[in-house]
């Protein structure tokens, strides 16, 4: 087999696999006469681990999650959240990739893992870049029936897709932000700020529980999880392991479209319909940014990123300058 892994350090998150282990993964999914004639690994995302495996039936994706033990409170068995909330992104089932295989029993290589089919176009950020600001218009419309078609879907109560729920949104956020300062204490990061976001919230429980229908949150959908057609037509959506039940201006999608206003993303609004203006909607925007920090402060940390992560307290500053002052 034709073999090309990453160059990783042999500490980093990302672990690969070995080649021997890819083959014996294939037939194990597929069959004792599978063919393997390729593996490369693909170095977009910063969680899992994947690979182009080529077969002699054809291309497939492997996707491999990380080790149980490197895995965070808020991060814990994506892949089985993202495959138990498949069913639920039913009404764009056509540009979600099929899954072909699926093995959580940690028997061959202590990892759970998923192979899926390979999806038409070409990654968001190889496709996207090459259009000028003023010309994405037609991608963000695009972005906004999707993500519109996502929230119109409602769920059986508040957290993670897979559970557990919560009853009231106010308790699926507080648990999260204990769960996101557990979990960078952990990996000895200073938390005190995420600690203070989580009694703020605890204290506006009734301001999010005027959101009682708990709606479909994608988690992770902007250019960097879509693939693109040249004239930039989404033909696919993928990485829904952070998939959500809760307020969907809490998504991160909004979060990105709401982040430079009077811009190209303004698009996005034309078919997603108009955001909340109301101050209440503001104050929950004020949270929810939060929640994005606090998880992306972990992914920084993750990758090495230290510039970024000393970022990371000085944009939180900022939003609980916000709460405090009850903006």
């Amino acid at each position: 087999m034709d073999f090309h892994p990453k160059d990783r350090a042999p500490d980093a998150f990302q672990q690969p696999l070995t080649a021997r282990q890819v083959e014996v993964l294939c037939r194990r999914a597929f069959g004792a006469g599978t063919h393997v004639w390729s593996a490369a690994e693909l170095g977009l995302g910063g969680y899992n681990t994947t690979y182009r495996v080529e077969l002699g039936t054809g291309p497939v994706i492997l996707r491999v999650a990380p080790e149980p033990a490197r895995q965070t409170r808020i991060e814990r068995e994506f892949m089985r959240n993202e495959y138990v909330a498949a069913p639920y992104f039913a009404p764009i089932a056509p540009l979600l990739p099929r899954t072909l295989a699926a093995d959580f029993t940690h028997q061959e290589i202590g990892r759970d893992h998923v192979f899926q089919a390979v999806l038409d176009g070409r990654p968001g950020p190889e496709v996207l870049p090459a259009y000028e600001r003023d010309e994405r218009g037609p991608y963000f419309r695009q972005l906004g029936t999707i993500t519109r078609a996502i929230h119109d879907v409602r769920g059986p109560g508040f957290g993670v897709v897979a559970g557990p729920h919560f009853a009231r949104w106010s308790e699926a956020l507080v648990a999260y932000f204990a769960d996101n300062a557990a979990d960078a204490e952990d990996v000895g990061l200073n938390a005190a700020d995420l600690r203070e976001v989580g009694e703020l919230a605890e204290r506006d429980a009734a301001l999010f529980d005027e959101i009682t229908e708990p709606r479909l949150l994608h988690g992770d959908l902007w250019h960097v999880n879509v693939m693109l057609a040249p004239d930039l037509t989404i033909t696919g959506v993928f990485d829904h392991d952070r998939s959500w039940w809760g307020d969907p201006a809490a998504d991160w999608t909004i979060h990105m479209a709401s982040a430079k206003p009077g811009t190209e993303r303004g698009a996005f609004w034309d078919t997603y319909g108009s955001p909340d203006p109301s101050p209440e909607a503001r104050r929950r925007a004020l949270y929810y940014r939060a929640r994005h920090i606090g998880a992306v402060r972990l992914e920084r940390h993750r990758l090495g990123k230290d510039g970024r992560l000393a970022e990371s307290y000085a944009e939180l500053a900022e939003v609980l300058d916000g709460l405090r002052s009850g903006s």
